[in-house]
């Protein structure tokens, strides 16, 4: 039997519904990263050829995991799917579009290995970014204002798509969203916990609507219902 691959650094956490334009770019990307790392691709029930080509990549690379949703879930089921395969001793959720660049992930995990932060988040507020909506950055602002309000913390950017932490502090936040919930979710359960979050700036290109952006205006609203939710949250359940 052949001996199975050692434990990488990095698990990165792909979840992607209908990125057949975007994906193999992004895995490409991800895969040119100088970090030890695994990818664990989630299709959450796509419609188009996602899947099809997360299957080929995973075939052709043993870095490549793949998994698929038939119908669609979630962003946050997706992500539970992958954190339940990944192996890394720290994950990292990267989206399946263009928006982020994964040749930051050294400075994302830096704080991390050298001890000096045990979650890190990649912040879109100190860095060169575009924007294709003011009520979208109006509305991220009004949610991570009232994540710092709720919890009395201070970041820049509680939405952003780079959250990355040790997999067993993913583990233990028991994390539920079915949707884009998740964002909210994962804070107030890290902040409930004691976690100290450490934000690091990244560079951001946001896509329009017609280029498959699915966030809308419910999404903040769920976001501040999520937040208050979990005020009481403790890590015990």
């Amino acid at each position: 039997m052949p001996e199975p691959m050692p434990e990488p650094l990095l698990s990165v956490l792909m979840p992607a519904l209908n990125e057949e334009r975007t994906i193999s770019q992004v895995l490409d990307a991800v895969l040119a990263s100088p970090v030890d790392l695994e990818v664990v691709l989630v299709d959450d029930g796509s419609t188009d050829r996602t899947w099809e080509l997360m299957e080929a990549r995973a075939q052709a690379d043993p870095r490549v995991h793949a998994h698929r949703h038939r119908s669609n879930q979630g962003k946050g089921a997706a992500i539970r799917t992958a954190l339940g395969h990944a192996r890394g001793r720290v994950v990292l959720i990267q989206d399946a579009d263009l928006e982020y660049d994964p040749s930051e992930y050294p400075r994302l995990l830096e704080p991390i290995e050298s001890g000096r932060a045990s979650v890190v988040y990649g912040s879109r507020a100190f860095s060169s970014h575009t924007a294709f909506s003011y009520w979208y950055v109006l509305g991220n602002r009004l949610v991570t204002l009232a994540t710092n309000v709720i919890y009395n913390c201070y970041l820049s950017d509680m939405e952003t798509g780079y959250k990355v932490m040790p997999r067993e502090v993913a583990l233990s936040l028991d994390l539920r969203a079915r949707g884009f919930e998740l964002e909210p979710e994962i804070t107030a359960k890290l902040l409930r916990s004691g976690h100290r979050i450490y934000e690091v700036p990244i560079s951001y290109a946001a896509r329009s609507r017609d280029e498959g952006k699915k966030l809308t205006a419910m999404d903040g609203v769920r976001a501040l219902r999520t937040l208050a939710r979990y005020r009481r949250w403790s890590p015990s359940g």
